[in-house]
């Protein structure tokens, strides 16, 4: 007798399986320009802007607060998507055209600071009001039983590339200038593009009658929601701030250790990134299988140990390992910050709620960087660390009850004795 036809929920489970085969092809060939310009945003832009132009402290910090600004707009990308009725991947595809626009009129701008000062801003702010439309993609195309364990392997290929090019970018920088390195991440931006563009396309529901703040509407029917986005705006001030002075700390000639673009480049770029590169696959799995409360806690430490270490170790030994640290709990904190919406929020609505999430992370990264700069000028480093830490501290003290209510659960589900 002839083998009966596949049922249709087998076709439909053979077909998710090849477009989530397919994104993920497509995700993995993205990530390699992503990690390669995610070195520019991380480390050789704020050295160009220290060594090659020595533009003042407030422009230092609205060139790292405009990436910030870019997830503000996030918000408005998405009601937008909405109303028009566009593809998701389109959208990221011209933003993300915008940047590479911007890349290229940096380069051209070696004799310009206000140019330079300019052409970036343009870029950081397009590339971050693309990065949270992935979220949905990912949503839609990636199961919840894999999205973790795929999104931490593109994370990771992302994470070699960023890596290598932490270290090649500063020699690539002192031999050539900074021009060449700029055209190359405007190339980076077009692939971007091209393959967002690839992917199925996804649609959000459209509506004709668009409110702008209208996700907020979320947050006052969501309380778990409400609370984390609480919990993350004080973490994410304390991280910031810490982060915004790496560059500015080893490599401005007045906070005493005046390195070159290469040792830079490697401590910056190269040593968190190959600390991301060990851990972001385990982080993955860990954060498919443990407790959310749990995860987030655990990165918190990390991060708290890292800004510590770094600006309270002394010498190379305390830069590298609390750069380290800080890297591992980067790789954890990058598979948190993209997929928690994806636990908290109903499918068709995972967007939205990532792009307030996003909004309010453009608010905390565009206060952090002024605050960062404004106290570099009258604090030491140490102080500067006491206060990222007080704030990590107390958003990990937060989310006590809901640790202590998922260990309780656990106990709970064990096994019987």
């Amino acid at each position: 007798m002839p083998d009966p036809p596949p049922s249709p929920d087998r076709i439909e489970a053979a077909e998710d399986f090849s477009q989530q085969s397919r994104t993920f092809r497509l995700e993995l060939a993205r990530s390699l320009p992503q990690g390669f310009i995610e070195t520019a945003i991380s480390t050789f832009v704020i050295f160009i802007a220290i060594r090659y132009f020595d533009l003042p402290a407030w422009m230092k910090g609205a060139i790292i607060a405009s990436s910030s600004a870019g997830l503000l707009c996030s918000l408005f990308v998405v009601q937008f998507i909405r109303r028009h009725g566009y593809s998701v991947n389109k959208v990221a595809a011209i933003l993300w055209g915008l940047s590479s626009l911007g890349f290229i009129t940096a380069g051209l701008s070696h004799s310009s600071p206000n140019g330079f000062f300019i052409s970036i801003c343009l870029a950081y702010l397009t590339l971050a009001s693309a990065s949270p439309l992935m979220a949905q993609i990912y949503r839609k195309h990636y199961s919840n039983e894999k999205r973790g364990h795929l999104f931490s392997l593109a994370a990771l290929s992302r994470a070699c590339i960023a890596a290598l090019t932490g270290w090649l970018g500063g020699l690539w920088i002192e031999a050539q200038g900074f021009s060449p390195l700029f055209f190359a991440y405007a190339f980076g931006c077009i692939i971007m593009a091209i393959t967002v563009t690839a992917m199925a396309p996804v649609h959000l529901r459209k509506s004709n009658r668009i409110q702008w703040f209208d996700a907020f509407s979320h947050v006052r029917e969501n309380a778990p929601f409400r609370k984390l986005l609480g919990v993350w705006m004080l973490l994410g001030l304390g991280n910031l701030i810490g982060w915004s002075l790496f560059v500015e700390y080893i490599g401005n000639p007045r906070c005493g250790f005046n390195f070159e673009a290469d040792k830079v480049g490697l401590i910056t770029s190269t040593i968190p990134m190959l600390a991301f590169i060990v851990c972001v696959v385990p982080w993955g799995s860990i954060f498919d299988r443990m407790p959310f409360y749990r995860v987030r806690a655990t990165v918190n430490l990390l991060f708290l140990g890292g800004i510590v270490i770094y600006y309270m170790g002394g010498g190379m030994a305390g830069l590298c390992i609390g750069i380290a640290l800080h890297g591992i709990a980067r790789a954890g904190g990058n598979i948190i910050w993209s997929l928690w919406t994806t636990r908290f929020a109903p499918a068709d609505r995972v967007l939205e709620y990532q792009s307030v999430h996003s909004f309010l992370t453009g608010i905390r990264g565009v206060l952090a960087p002024f605050i960062a700069f404004s106290a570099a000028n009258y604090l030491s480093p140490t102080w500067v660390a006491c206060g990222s830490a007080t704030l990590i501290i107390t958003a990990t003290l937060m989310t006590w009850p809901e640790l202590k209510a998922e260990t309780l659960k656990m106990q709970s589900s064990g096994p019987a004795r």
